[in-house]
C-alpha cells in the first residue's frame, strides 16, 4: 500500500482502485475516523474513474500521530493537502463521505484553487453550522415504519434523542442507516465496530474545529461544482438538512437517491454510480 509524510512526519496510507491513466479522484472517509475499507470500491466507480481512497490518521493503514490533537477537523486539512502534493496534482476532484465532508468544505475554503470538483455523499453538515435535530431524523424514520424492525428502531432513537441510550440501541437503530436491512447491510454494520478510532472521532469535531460563519462565505464564492447526493431514508444525514448545504454553493446539483441509506453506493449502485460518474466525467 502506498504511502506519504505529512507536514508533521505522520505516515500515511491510501489505497489506488481502478487502471485509468488520467487524474484520479481523491476520497476521503467518513466515521469520522473509519477505516476506509467500507467504503468499498464505492458501487464500482473505479470503472469510470481512477480512486485514490485515504486513511485519516490514526485511522486504517495510516499511523497513529505523536499528537492527539492533530485528529482536528480543520488540522487535517494539512494531511488532505499532502495527499494533493503527493500526487502531483494541481487541482483534485475531491469525494467525500458522512462526516469527511466537513473537512472537504474546510479544505475547499483554506484552498479553493486546488478544488476541481467536489461530491459530497450523504454528508455531514457540521462545519458549515447545520446540525440536523430530532424533528428532522424523525420525519425520515418515519418513512420506514412499514418494515418489521421499525418499533423497536424507532425506540432505539427516542432514547438515543433522550440521552438515555443503552450501549445496544446503538446497535438496534442501525436500519435506518440502510436501504435495505438485508444480510449485506448487517454484514456492513457488524464490521463497522472494527474500523473506528473512537478516540480520534471524539478529537475530530472538538472545539475549534470548524468555524461556520468563515465556511459558510467561503462557499458562498467557491466557483467549484458540486455534487451533494443524499439518501432518502438516511436517519444520520436527513434530506432536508443537506438541502441546505446544497443551497450555499453557487454551483451545486442536489440530488435525493431514492430508496438509499447513508451508503446509497450499497443500496444501488448502479444508480449511485451512474449519478457520480456523469457528474465526474
Amino acid at each position: 500500500m502506498p504511502v506519504l509524510k505529512a507536514p508533521d512526519g505522520t505516515q500515511l496510507a491510501y489505497r489506488v482502485l481502478g487502471e485509468g491513466t488520467g487524474a484520479p479522484v481523491v476520497c476521503l472517509p467518513g466515521g469520522p475516523m473509519r477505516d476506509s475499507v467500507y467504503l468499498g470500491d464505492l458501487g464500482g466507480l473505479p470503472a469510470h474513474r481512477r480512486l485514490v481512497v485515504a486513511d485519516q490518521r490514526g485511522a486504517g493503514r495510516s499511523a497513529t500521530p505523536d499528537d492527539p490533537a492533530s485528529y482536528r477537523c480543520d488540522r487535517l486539512v494539512g494531511d488532505v493537502e499532502a495527499l494533493r502534493d503527493h500526487l502531483g496534482l494541481g487541482r483534485m476532484d475531491l469525494l467525500a463521505h458522512s462526516a469527511a465532508a466537513n473537512l472537504a468544505v474546510r479544505y475547499a475554503e483554506r484552498y479553493p484553487h486546488r478544488v476541481g470538483r467536489l461530491v459530497l455523499v450523504t454528508p455531514g453538515t457540521d462545519a458549515a453550522g447545520l446540525g440536523a435535530g430530532a424533528d428532522d431524523r424523525r420525519e425520515v424514520a418515519r418513512l420506514r415504519s412499514d418494515q418489521p424492525w421499525y418499533p423497536a428502531a424507532s425506540a432505539a432513537f427516542e432514547a438515543i434523542d433522550a440521552g438515555a441510550a443503552a450501549a445496544a440501541d446503538w446497535v438496534t437503530v442501525a436500519p435506518f442507516l440502510y436501504g435495505r436491512w438485508d444480510e449485506a447491510a448487517q454484514a456492513h454494520r457488524a464490521a463497522e465496530e472494527k474500523q473506528w478510532n473512537e478516540a480520534a472521532a471524539e478529537v475530530f469535531g472538538s472545539e475549534g474545529a470548524f468555524d461556520p460563519d468563515a465556511t459558510r462565505a467561503a462557499l458562498a464564492a467557491l466557483g467549484t461544482p458540486v455534487l451533494v447526493l443524499a439518501g432518502e431514508f438516511d436517519l444520520a444525514s436527513p434530506p432536508r438538512v443537506v438541502a441546505r448545504l446544497a443551497a450555499l454553493f453557487p454551483r451545486a446539483e442536489f440530488v435525493v437517491q431514492s430508496g438509499a441509506g447513508h451508503y446509497p453506493w450499497l443500496d444501488d449502485a448502479d444508480r449511485f454510480v451512474s449519478v457520480t460518474a456523469r457528474f465526474l466525467a
